[in-house]
């Protein structure tokens, strides 16, 4: 099950769209889902979060509290709609593009892939493109 919760004025447009095609991106990585959540927020909720869990003093995009175990993906996954509006704007990207490439790196991320190290962060973006792809021809 996929959840959306928002601690800001954004909503998604059609919440069954976006959880069929998470879905679909945990089935095509052969995983399974039990309880999904997004949470979407302001930096400022973020940067609390960030603080407070991680002992981080800065803002991000993503954190991705994973509950997994083995192939069946659990998380809280929080995203500030801030960090993905401005990260769209610096990399002139289309929002909605952005959005969807945050949402699927977390549940990438639960799913083995790393991005430390420049090899692992070429994987993950190929991943990220070939998910979002999709996306896009479901719709």
């Amino acid at each position: 099950m996929i959840n959306y919760f928002y601690e800001t004025d954004f909503s998604l447009d059609n919440e069954n769209t976006f959880s069929a095609w998470l879905q679909k991106v945990v089935d095509s990585e052969g995983k399974s889902t039990n309880e999904i959540n997004y949470i979407f927020c302001d930096d400022d909720y973020l940067l609390q979060v960030n603080k407070e869990y991680l002992n981080h003093d800065y803002y991000t995009d993503i954190i991705t509290f994973d509950t997994c175990v083995g192939n069946v993906l659990g998380a809280d996954i929080f995203i500030s709609v801030d960090r993905v509006r401005e990260n769209a704007e610096s990399l002139n990207v289309d929002f909605n593009n952005e959005l969807l490439r945050v949402m699927v790196h977390g549940i990438l991320h639960l799913c083995g892939y790393k991005d430390k190290s420049n090899d692992e962060a070429q994987v993950m973006r190929s991943k990220e493109d070939e998910k979002i792809n999709m996306f896009h021809v479901e719709q």
